[in-house]
């Protein structure tokens, strides 16, 4: 599979909305997504265990690896709700961030949009990382690679547009690997040099 994205096309969201479930099913799932919120926020990502939000649920350990099939996979959940608005975003929102803007405002906006975003949860998204091997298959990865390099060639950008696409995206996703001390200090630069090379692209 190719790492870098396929070809521009017409793009859909990876994240869609969620799928229709019976009633005491999606209870049980905001329950179990909402304690775990509530837990992170009270103690931090390190502290959560399957078997202290069973406890806090009332429910087996067995009822939260059927439903979300690993700890990866439970904060994958909670971070699909940011990710989900954030492809809406792109794909169909207001511009600059949506359609309707020229393509290096919105690759711009793109950018800052995706580093706000993982701003207030860089924890989540680490423990939400797959491992090495699979990371580029991801498909919420692979629609933003997609997306970038339709941008670049909308602006009629010259060069090697799949490798450019992934060289910009790996910009985007360092941020979360930078030491928690270094955050609230690189984020705004890191933005405003997002913008700094997208500008020179043009």
């Amino acid at each position: 599979m190719d790492p870098i994205g396929a070809p521009p096309g017409a793009l859909t969201p990876t994240i869609g909305p969620l799928a229709p479930e019976r009633s005491d099913a999606a209870r049980n799932r905001e329950l179990l997504l909402s304690t775990a919120r509530r837990l992170i926020d009270a103690e931090g990502v390190g502290s959560l265990t399957m078997d202290g939000l069973a406890a806090a649920c009332g429910v087996g350990k067995g009822t939260i690896f059927r439903r979300f099939g690993s700890r990866a996979g439970l904060f994958q959940a909670l971070v699909d709700e940011s990710e989900r608005t954030f492809q809406a975003g792109f794909l169909s929102g207001p511009p600059p961030l949506g359609p309707g803007a020229p393509p290096i405002e919105r690759l711009v906006a793109f950018g800052r949009e995706r580093l706000a975003t993982a701003a207030g949860q860089v924890p989540l998204l680490r423990a939400a990382e797959r491992p090495a091997a699979e990371r580029y298959a991801v498909p919420a990865r692979r629609l933003a690679a997609t997306h970038i390099r339709g941008l670049l060639t909308q602006a009629a950008v010259e060069g090697d547009l799949p490798a450019l696409s992934f060289d910009l995206l790996a910009i985007l996703d360092a941020v979360v690997w930078l030491p928690d001390e270094d955050l609230t200090l690189m984020l705004p630069r890191i933005a405003d040099s997002w913008e700094h090379i997208v500008r020179r692209l043009a």
